[in-house]
């Protein structure tokens, strides 16, 4: 995206009406904003990405009028794209409908004083006051409305409850009340722009607006934002009231969780718990069920007789459609078989995470540590997800606020991260070698892990992004919000997931038809036996890798290798080129300049690492 922001006119219908207003629907992730927007514009939909990017925006029209549904950020800004697709679409809004999730509205009211310090006529619509009720938590919504100065109004919108309160009043958005201190700062930019919101945005050293009017930052951000979150902090005192014995309980517990000395324990045994889940019960034995069972027991026999029935032999179309590498065998059998229950195992407990309050706070703890690769707190999202599957965290490195952070996370993530079923298997095999060489395998990954991030964010030009996040109440999770969370995130990846492995296999088919996958592997054997100093068998085995990361790791169990040799295979395998899903993601979502030089970078350091080990291991 380019340094002014687009206009969201582009996106309408051409015979937009002049005195059409534009409201936005704007919220926190997961606040249910969908729900108001699909009752407020009934079936008149569409859905396209925002210039330049690679985020959705819905558009439809109400009562003559355009309304925008936004991306879900925790406030607005140049961080990423979603933020600065939100901030975008908000500055040419003239009504705002700010949606809250009434359960974190400590949270969520950091975005509501950020409309309202934009100057922008808001109304609020207090989401989830069902669960809000249930837990014994009390709103005076009027004093609410009071203090930010604008109108408030509580919503259920699960059950369709107030739904028609923002409706029917939607003319009654008005501008709230500014924070004198932030209408200072705000007031100095106003002579350069004639918008009171492309000021707030100049103040809080927003790097496109600035770069739009010539501005050089001034450094109000951290002083904004610090006055923005003691005013939620004022406003939460004076109008919520929890049940005493629910507050004391959630005082503690969010104590615990951000103080170092219990923080970092609860952290170690919450990843602990989350790689078992994923790991071991979803990946080793839900997995060995839905994909071996299942797709190769049942799916696939059945498939293979059909299409052969069909295609009368074993022909070329045949082994395109249903060979081991077929179209419609391995894409489903993959995806569905293998992934879609690792998904769902994830986006299940990064729910509960999110929903409870924990997963800021654990962006919070790491922030330091991720900064001396160049990364923020953030980006340790991606990772975790990377321990379930690589394809699935380079598509969620889009969260992350610059290019650089992007490249640094995609690189580091095909590089050192393996997936959970290539970990299981690589487990396996080196487990039974003892203690000594279980740590030379962890601390050699990890020692790459330091070295490329710490080389990535010495090399690459420009700047990382600082963290800045809310860190809401430690809360209850809502069981409703969790399975609608996993649901909505699942289907998501699946949608995306499928054409990306369909086009994967198509590639191996092809390689495997004309002879490109022998071609590699032969290529691959003097490196593999002089360098690495392997077995050549070795060398099928690191091409089945890039078809799927286990098939790779699988290939090693059946080789008569030393311990040591077996040290320096799995450690090759584990740095290797990710699976060809996860180089065709790449490519999607980084430049191919960007995507192969990740991909040479991957294959190289594998080589000089297994080289290294094998000169010192393997005499």
């Amino acid at each position: 995206m380019n340094s002014n922001y687009t206009d969201i006119s582009m996106d309408t219908d051409t015979d937009t009406n002049s005195n059409a207003k534009k409201i936005v629907l704007a919220g926190n992730p997961n606040v249910g904003k969908s729900v108001f927007f699909n009752y407020l514009t009934g079936v008149y939909v569409d859905i396209s990405n925002y210039p330049g990017t690679t985020v959705d925006i819905t558009h439809g029209k109400f009562n003559g009028d355009y309304i925008y549904d936004t991306p879900g950020v925790y406030g607005v800004s140049s961080f990423n794209d979603e933020e600065r697709v939100a901030r975008d679409i908000i500055l040419q809004g003239d009504i705002v409908i700010n949606v809250v999730d009434a359960l974190h509205m400590d949270r969520d009211l950091f975005l509501t004083r950020q409309l309202i310090d934009m100057g922008k006529r808001v109304i609020v619509a207090l989401n989830i006051m069902d669960e809000v009720e249930k837990n014994g938590v009390k709103i005076d919504i009027e004093r609410l409305s009071e203090y930010l100065g604008v109108p408030a109004y509580p919503t259920s919108a699960v059950k369709r409850e107030g739904l028609e309160n923002i409706k029917d009043n939607i003319d009654k958005a008005r501008k709230g009340s500014i924070n004198t201190e932030i209408g200072d700062m705000v007031y100095k930019y106003k002579d350069i722009t004639k918008f009171e919101s492309e000021a707030l945005m100049i103040a809080e050293d927003d790097e496109n607006i600035c770069s739009k009017y010539n501005v050089n930052p001034k450094g109000f951000r951290d002083k904004i934002y610090t006055l923005r979150r003691q005013q939620v902090e004022e406003i939460m005192g004076k109008v919520v009231k929890d049940s005493d014995s629910y507050e004391n309980i959630r005082s503690k517990i969010s104590n615990l969780t951000m103080n170092p000395i219990t923080a970092v324990p609860i952290l170690i045994a919450s990843l602990a718990f989350m790689y078992y889940f994923i790991g071991v019960l979803v990946a080793q034995h839900i997995v060995d069920f839905t994909e071996g069972t299942v797709m190769r027991g049942i799916y696939e026999p059945f498939i293979r007789k059909t299409v052969l029935g069909i295609t009368k032999g074993p022909n070329i179309l045949y082994r395109f459609i249903a060979g081991d590498f077929g179209l419609v065998t391995l894409t489903p059998t993959y995806v569905i078989g293998l992934l879609l229950p690792l998904v769902i195992g994830f986006y299940f407990l990064m729910s509960i995470m999110e929903d409870s309050g924990y997963l800021p706070r654990v962006a919070a703890l790491v922030d330091r540590a991720l900064n001396f690769i160049g990364l923020n707190g953030r980006a340790i999202i991606p990772i975790i997800l990377g321990f379930g599957c690589v394809t699935m965290a380079t598509i969620s490195t889009r969260l992350l606020g610059t290019r650089r952070e992007k490249i640094i996370a995609t690189a580091l993530l095909g590089l050192t991260i393996p997936c959970s079923a290539q970990m299981g298997v690589i487990t396996g095999m080196i487990a039974p070698l003892g203690a000594k060489y279980l740590f030379i395998y962890c601390f050699t990954i990890f020692l790459v892990f330091v070295l490329a991030g710490t080389g990535l964010n010495a090399i690459l030009p420009g700047e990382s992004s600082g963290l800045f996040i809310d860190i809401p109440q430690i809360r209850i999770p809502s069981f409703k919000n969790v399975m609608k969370k996993t649901y909505t995130k699942s289907a998501m990846f699946i949608k995306e997931a499928f054409p990306i492995f369909a086009l994967g296999t198509f590639i191996v088919s092809l390689l495997q038809e004309t002879g490109a996958l022998t071609f590699i592997q032969n290529g691959l054997k003097p490196i593999v036996t002089g360098f690495l100093k392997l077995p050549k068998e070795a060398a099928t085995a690191l091409v089945m890798g890039v078809i799927r990361r286990d098939f790779g790791a699988a290939g090693l169990t059946g080789l008569s290798l030393t311990k040591e040799q077996t040290l320096v295979a799995v450690t090759v395998i584990t740095l290797f080129v990710p699976c060809i899903a996860s180089i065709i993601v790449m490519f999607k979502e980084r430049s191919k300049k960007e995507a192969f030089s990740i991909w040479f970078g991957s294959l190289v350091t594998s080589f000089l690492v297994g080289g290294a080990m094998a000169a010192i291991l393997i005499r």
